[in-house]
């Protein structure tokens, strides 16, 4: 399972990639493994608001639906259309191909509550 150092995490299994100002999203290696083959994609429009641990889309897989949550609050600036024609990207490539949103984030003092690679690695390593 693959947790790259320079990534931020949320418990709910989100990355969160700091870019310019700007934050990229997606789900975790470990969470596309758990979900299995992912058949679809539903993700927000841009312009529209999340807020911090709230759902912001979801993702179905052969076995279940899981929803997506934001693990900070602020504006999509853009989406992975590409994931509505290959969904199968989050389970090929979860942090290259298959991000998810970029937003622009309203309170930065959130990315202070995700947690680094290595305690994300604690989390999912515990069972």
């Amino acid at each position: 399972m693959s947790v790259p150092k320079e990534l931020l995490y949320s418990k709910e299994h989100e990355w969160v990639k700091k870019e310019d100002g700007k934050v990229r999203i997606g789900i975790t290696d470990f969470a596309q493994d758990e979900l299995g083959d992912i058949v679809f994609v539903e993700l927000p429009e841009p312009g529209d608001e999340l807020e911090v641990n709230e759902p912001f889309g979801s993702v179905e897989s052969v076995k279940t639906v899981s929803e997506l949550y934001a693990p900070i609050s602020g504006k999509v600036i853009e989406v992975n259309e590409e994931l509505e024609d290959s969904p199968e990207f989050v389970n090929e490539s979860p942090y290259e191909k298959a991000w998810m949103v970029v937003i622009e984030p309203s309170e930065e003092t959130e990315l202070d509550d995700l947690l680094s690679a290595d305690a994300y690695d604690e989390i999912v390593n515990q069972d």
